[in-house]
């Protein structure tokens, strides 16, 4: 039996009516379909999680769902016929916590990927010289290689990091800046940076300048001269907001051109959302502005307020929050392409979150507010979140105190239901019995950053047994009481699929441990945390994360059945082709250059 739905007159209340129809009821849908897409095995993630073989799509959304005898009977002469080939499609990705924005970033600046000694970086270096004039700063990305850049030390045939005198042999007139990574890149330290010796001149940088926290080492000679080589022992990178200022920034034509690839690479990965809820800095909201309003937005984009609390030193709390209510207050504002709702809330006070917080709005490579931050002397974490609900404003918080957040929201709800409000907690790890118990009974929706399983799970469940084992990322104990889990890649890597192979492996990829087997969740499961409970984060739910009549036309195809696959090759399956709104935005090509699905020559009836 095939879904099919009527194309109705623009003026009438939305423009799609689902009836139950088939066979000559399907000849009736009048115009025909933009798109059909037939013979395959179609995951729609529905309530009864129904397979079919065929959809058809007008005007961004689904119009036609069921076999593919009935939706070729749809097409007509304008009608894009493909045959999927027995190939699985599953709904658009939603990735629920994902700084898109700083992928595109990583491609700014030159690569010194596979550079394993000194002068194979100085090789490098010498090519960008070539093409600066004298003066002109040149800025790479870290040494290591993409996307995680690890290693220290040891990658260099020479055992150390090159210095501002080796620099200085390709760059003599020009300034130099290695950058140092985003600490969760590598998810260990050091942060190191480098810079020749034009570079520290610039900078002001010489034997007496002290460093600006006691996490950044200014490393120098056995005379106290600086070597050039600069070394954080801190998850914040400070360099480029305080010793090394005078460096080149990211401006706002990079920001556009690195979220516009951004999303091209999000997109080759089968993501068609992504939910930013750990703040957004102006700066990035003003690059993800620029896409909309040039129409070339490929990712629905949900973003989060990240507040600027240096800007009001003065201000209440509740002063500060109040102008945000109009804009991101409940469901928020926006439309199917970029919306703003809620805001971060996190309290703390640190050395480097200090020294950031003075370059606001700028924000390097965080995407989310330097400023964000509460400082502890302003007020706890009790009185932000409390002044954020009464503002109207849905908080989202980073849930390294699981318990303080629950103790808080169960306070507001004593007072006023909070249920049905999708508080959000992010990297929720760790969570007992009872804590999941206060989750559901207060609609909190946690996020789950799957790098906690497969780089470091060994590490961080060290010691654990027992009950204490069984509350770490209890992804089945949450199946069981329909607590709406969120997936997220959080940028490392930015594949969806290699989130869910971790939560349905539960392996530690260094070690090879099971973390937690008790936890695993079927792959069925996995999936619906990727899409359609991304949607709910959103309160999107009627309108994406599954593939229903009358919902946006955003799907992926794969290269191979997500639920047969062998599990360890599931991280492995690529995707052929995305779609956004019926639109393809992205299209794996064959060795041969062609696309590897192919539109039959001519199968209408």
């Amino acid at each position: 039996m095939a879904r099919i739905a009527k194309h109705m007159p623009a003026a009438a209340a939305g423009w799609l009516v689902a009836l139950a129809a088939a066979g000559a009821a399907a000849a009736t849908l009048d115009p025909a379909p933009d798109t059909v897409l037939l013979n395959g095995r179609i995951v729609t993630v529905d309530a009864q999680f129904t397979i079919v073989e065929a959809v058809a799509i007008k005007d961004g959304r689904f119009v036609g769902v069921g076999d593919s005898a009935e939706m070729a009977a749809l097409a007509g002469a304008a009608t894009e016929v493909r045959d999927l080939e027995s190939r699985m499609v599953v709904p658009g990705f939603i990735d629920g916590h994902a700084h898109m924005d700083r992928e595109g970033l990583k491609f700014i600046h030159p690569s010194l990927d596979g550079a394993r000694s000194i002068d194979a970086v100085l090789r490098r270096i010498e090519r960008e010289v070539a093409g600066k004039a004298p003066g002109e700063w040149v800025v790479t990305m870290p040494l290591g290689d993409y996307p995680y850049y690890e290693g220290g030390p040891e990658l260099m045939a020479e055992g150390r990091y090159p210095n501002r005198w080796d620099l200085d042999r390709v760059a003599p007139d020009n300034p130099v800046y290695i950058r140092g990574i985003w600490y969760a890149w590598r998810g260990a330290p050091p942060i190191v940076s480098i810079a020749n010796s034009r570079a520290l001149e610039l900078a002001g940088i010489t034997r007496q300048t002290p460093p600006p926290h006691p996490g950044l080492q200014i490393v120098t000679d056995p005379s106290g001269e600086p070597t050039g080589v600069f070394i954080e022992h801190s998850t914040l990178g400070t360099m480029e907001f305080s010793l090394m200022r005078a460096a080149p920034r990211f401006t706002h034509a990079q920001r556009v051109e690195a979220l516009r690839a951004s999303m091209r690479r999000y997109n080759a990965v089968g993501t068609t959302s992504v939910y930013e809820g750990h703040g957004i800095s102006p700066v990035v909201m003003r690059a993800y502005k620029a896409l909309r309003d040039s129409g070339e937005m490929t990712v629905r984009s949900t973003l989060v307020v990240s507040p600027a609390w240096g800007a009001a030193p003065g201000a209440a709390i509740d002063e500060v929050l109040r102008d945000w209510t109009a804009y991101a207050g409940g469901t928020g504002i926006g439309d199917a392409l970029l919306k703003l709702t809620g805001i971060y809330t996190q309290v703390g006070t640190s050395a480097a979150s200090r020294i950031r917080a003075r370059e606001r709005p700028y924000p390097g490579w965080a995407g989310y507010g330097v400023d964000q931050v509460l400082p502890r002397e302003r007020g706890s974490l009790r009185e932000l979140v409390v002044a954020a609900v009464q503002a109207g404003l849905r908080p989202h918080g980073d849930a390294d105190d699981l318990s303080e957040f629950l103790e808080i929201f169960a306070q507001i709800n004593e007072r006023t239901p909070i249920a049905d409000r999708r508080f959000v907690l992010m990297h929720v790890d760790h969570a007992s019995a009872s804590q999941q118990a206060l989750m559901k009974a207060l609609g909190v929706v946690p996020t789950i950053l799957t790098t906690r399983l497969w780089r470091d799970g060994s590490a961080r469940t060290a010691g654990l047994s027992g009950e204490a084992l069984d509350g770490y990322l209890p992804l089945r104990s949450y199946v069981e009481q329909a607590i709406p889990f969120v997936l997220v890649t959080d940028n490392v890597p930015v594949d969806p699929l290699h989130a869910l192979w971790a939560v349905v492996a539960r392996r530690d990829a260094g070690t090879g441990e099971i973390i937690g087997a008790q936890q695993r969740i079927s792959r069925q499961d996995a999936l619906r945390a990727l899409t359609i409970n991304g949607a709910y984060l959103s309160f999107d739910e009627d309108d994406k994360g599954s593939i229903e009549l009358g919902k946006l036309a955003d799907l992926a195809v794969l290269s191979e059945d997500l639920f047969t696959v062998p599990e360890q090759r599931i991280r492995e399956i690529e995707v052929l082709m995305t779609m956004l709104g019926g639109q393809i935005v992205f299209e794996r090509a064959s060795p041969s250059g062609a696309p590897m699905l192919n539109a039959p020559q001519d199968n209408r009836p």
